[in-house]
């Protein structure tokens, strides 16, 4: 019996944010949200300044031109998945995160 893993297509397919939250949306159907605390430039930016990204680098990076601000798809999945659990461990001790 073999077993393949399907290939990881890390591109940026749709970028949400909220006031707290960046979420990214990848081609392979992955979903990455991570609390904006960790960007501060977007964090300090107007609702405005932050809905107006464009996808740079191939597909996998993020661009918010208004802050010159640049955030690849690579550093948000390890951001992810190490820092989250230093994060949430921090600031939401007693939470489900």
């Amino acid at each position: 019996m073999s077993f393949s893993a399907s290939a990881a297509d890390e591109r940026v397919l749709d970028v949400q944010l909220t006031d707290h939250t960046l979420t990214v949306s990848l081609r392979d159907g992955r979903v990455i949200s991570v609390p904006l605390v960790w960007y501060p430039l977007l964090l300090n930016a107007t609702a405005a300044q932050r809905q107006n990204w464009k996808i740079a680098g191939g597909g996998y990076g993020i661009h918010w031109p208004e802050i010159d601000e640049d955030l690849s798809t690579e550093v948000c999945c390890v951001a992810h998945l190490h820092l989250g659990r230093q994060f949430a461990r921090d600031k939401f001790a007693g939470c489900v995160v």
